[in-house]
């Protein structure tokens, strides 16, 4: 499976803060926003990544994380110069597609919980159609709700619905056989102007293929599109980390974790940063996590 990152947009809710530097380059905690997105595709076990983004700031993730080899990653880069839609990312990355399943997730999206790695290799395995996350929230009309059957089956979609029939968000998280390709490039933007994520994941609605993985309980899901939201995300990821003496997306201890870089190579991550408590902490991971 190959991964995109979508990290564009102008983030217009979080000005001034973003009239200089892109929203998904914001700090979280004490690591940049995208780290969390990116985490979550190293989880899943990708390792061939794509970030999209605007030409003024693509430069700026390229300086952040080269081309990702020091994680024992391939990250490639590409511009979306409008927003016009997350499906267009499929258009923009289908060269780096190529004929596999791909992984989308936005970068400003944040997601947290306990045995997410297992929930997150469970559902990519041999992926036939889509695969979506939904979380409940307090106020579904302001995103796009999925409802499920009985038996859990996604029977239906609606972006931000006056009446909601339920209160599952879908989240800025989602799977998708190669068929995304063909699909995201034969839609029609909406009256907004915009290709719409819905009409994709309706195509494969109509077709019985969509499958909806409610998060749930234990989980969270935090979108930082506001200063509030922002805000709330960095009490929550700091408030945790001290508490436990552990790092949410902390990219150098997953790579260690998943096996794509060693102890070492951890452990020197970890001094190019080390008068910060992060690479500290990057150390401490690789000393812990050494052969005996």
């Amino acid at each position: 499976m190959k991964g995109i990152i979508l990290a564009g947009g102008s983030g217009t809710r979080l000005q001034p803060l973003t009239l200089a530097v892109s929203k998904q380059l914001l700090p979280v905690g004490d690591k940049p926003m995208i780290y969390y997105p990116l985490s979550v595709l190293m989880l899943t076990g990708i390792r061939d990544i794509l970030i999209i983004s605007t030409p003024g700031d693509l430069p700026q993730f390229r300086r952040l994380l080269g081309d990702g080899s020091q994680l024992g990653l391939r990250i490639g880069y590409e511009t979306q110069a409008r927003p016009n839609g997350l499906p267009e990312a499929f258009v923009i990355g289908a060269d780096h597609i190529g004929d596999d399943p791909v992984a989308l997730i936005l970068g400003d999206n944040i997601f947290h919980g306990q045995n997410f790695y297992s929930v997150l290799t469970e559902n990519s395995r041999d992926v036939d159609g889509c695969v979506l996350f939904g979380y409940p929230v307090q106020d579904p009309e302001r995103y796009g709700v999925g409802e499920t059957g009985p038996d859990g089956t996604l029977v239906s979609i609606e972006e931000k619905p006056e009446k909601p029939r339920s209160n599952t968000a879908i989240t800025g998280l989602y799977f998708y056989d190669n068929s995304v390709v063909d699909v995201a490039k034969n839609l029609r933007p909406s009256d907004r102007g915009e290709l719409e994520i819905s009409d994709v994941n309706r195509w494969y609605l109509e077709r019985g293929s969509a499958r909806l993985v409610n998060l749930g309980r234990g989980f969270a899901w935090l979108d930082t599109g506001t200063p509030h939201s922002l805000l709330q995300a960095g009490q929550y990821v700091g408030t945790l980390e001290e508490r436990q003496g552990v790092r949410i997306a902390c990219v150098e201890e997953v790579a260690l974790r998943m096996g794509y870089i060693d102890s070492d190579e951890c452990y020197g991550l970890g001094v190019r940063l080390g008068k910060s408590r992060y690479g500290e902490y990057v150390m401490a991971i690789a000393r812990e996590l050494a052969p005996a």
